[in-house]
């Protein structure tokens, strides 16, 4: 597979390299192909959004010629690693470890390409971790001072903190991950290892721990290896990314709807939406400034949002669902809310209050001034004859001006729901059974 000698410049162009152990990478990279890895701690079923920089990063790697490994961390898992966490992980049991790495390689493989001349591939740490406690210290332990350990971040920030300290289990965390890149390295050639900037501190360790157990051996290194971060995804006015009142914002669509993605996407203020189709998409140089120079002459437009939602949501859900969020999106304002199956108007409506009711009110009919004054849409039947007169009630998006209307079973939609709407964005979902 023929090596694209821009990879390096590309990834600096889009942000990606923040911190970068030796500037020879540049050179490597447009000359050789190499083995990368980034790794995947199973503390969730899935992978959340912000994890796609990573993941995409590996696949730019991949589609560069270069060799990718993802590494899912059955072993380090079981430890939790201390980066950027204030306070010490809750230990998972085994048949939660086991859960969620069967969860986060059926994510991850959705990215990368696992077949084909140049295959990318998946592994367990806990492979590996086979010797016993005393052999670890022994092999590993003896190339790491603790000067140097509580020297990195993610250990001094947690010393720092008198409340919450870190346990010796997670000051070891390092080492491990450091081992996974001395394996990795031994015996898949790996010289890369990517990660976000939290994970400089174990990233470096293994840089270190690769030279200095070559030189152990008696063999010194002839080549370099490398580590690269990424920084960490942030919003423009420094607030955390992928978190909503809602919740996380995850790549798995039982876990948030691609309806819901879609949505998070578009409402990517202008600040950051330009950052974000750099870090998340695929689309070139060109496409991307094309973009900027909307959102600066016509940002009303919203343009660059639309294109990243639609490109994300094709990469992560595939184009039938990325057509689904588009039709709801659009249904949301239009009659074409008549038009949604079960499951997208309820995406649709997630946000909305609900109610219910037995569908046999609706036979001979029940009265919308009823039903607008039981949803608390309206205060009294008067308010709510009112609005009617002025034109802010609608019946599954469609206006409704007369006091006399009644809802009935040709109401309905997605088999049992009627969307009631006050005014431009206040809604109330009934539900009829």
């Amino acid at each position: 597979m023929k090596l694209d000698a821009q990879l390096f410049e590309d990834l600096e162009w889009r942000g990606i390299v923040k911190l970068l152990t030796d500037d020879s990478l540049a050179k490597t990279l447009a000359t050789e192909p190499i083995t990368v890895y980034a790794g995947f701690d199973p503390t969730s079923d899935s992978l959340h959004i912000g994890s796609l920089v990573p993941v995409l990063t590996l696949r730019r790697f991949q589609m560069a010629g270069h060799r990718v490994i993802a590494v899912v961390g059955g072993a380090t898992g079981m430890i939790g690693d201390p980066s950027g966490k204030s306070a010490e992980r809750s230990l998972l049991t085994a048949d939660i470890l086991a859960r969620n790495q069967v969860g986060i390689t059926q994510v991850i493989s959705r990215f990368l390409d696992l077949g084909g001349p140049n295959p990318a591939s998946v592994k367990n740490n806990a492979d590996w971790f086979k010797m016993s406690f005393v052999d670890f210290l022994r092999d590993v332990g003896k190339h790491f001072t603790v000067n140097h350990m509580m020297a990195k971040d993610s250990v001094r920030s947690r010393l720092e903190d008198r409340d919450h300290g870190i346990s010796y289990t997670e000051f070891s965390y390092m080492l491990l991950q450091a081992y996974d890149f001395h394996v990795l390295h031994d015996e898949e050639n790996c010289r890369l290892q990517i990660g976000a900037t939290d994970q400089w501190g174990n990233i470096t360790a293994g840089t270190d721990l690769i030279r200095r157990m070559a030189a152990a051996a008696g063999k010194p290194l002839d080549h370099e290896v490398y580590g690269l971060c990424h920084p960490l995804v942030s919003k423009a006015d420094g607030t955390k990314f992928g978190k909503t009142e809602q919740g996380t914002i995850w790549l798995d669509a039982g876990r948030t709807s691609p309806y819901a993605f879609y949505q998070f996407l578009i409402q990517t203020s202008d600040a950051d939406v330009i950052q974000y189709l750099k870090y998340f998409t695929f689309l070139s140089r060109p496409e991307v400034e094309a973009l900027e120079a909307s959102v600066q002459a016509t940002p009303e437009k919203r343009e660059a949002q639309r294109a990243l939602a639609s490109e994300l949501v094709r990469l992560v859900h595939g184009e039938a669902e990325l057509a689904r969020a588009e039709k709801a999106s659009s249904a949301l304002f239009s009659t074409e809310i008549r038009d949604l199956d079960r499951p997208t108007l309820l995406a649709v409506m997630g946000g909305a209050p609900q109610a219910t009711k037995p569908k046999s009110i609706l036979s001979p009919g029940w009265s919308v001034i009823d039903a607008l004054v039981e949803s608390t849409l309206c205060a009294s039947k008067g308010a709510a004859r009112k609005d009617l007169v002025g034109g802010g009630v609608y019946v599954n998006n469609a206006r409704i001006t007369d006091v006399a209307a009644v809802l009935t079973e040709r109401d309905l939609i997605a088999g049992g729901f009627v969307v009631l709407r006050k005014g431009k964005k206040t809604y109330h979902l009934w539900v009829f059974n």
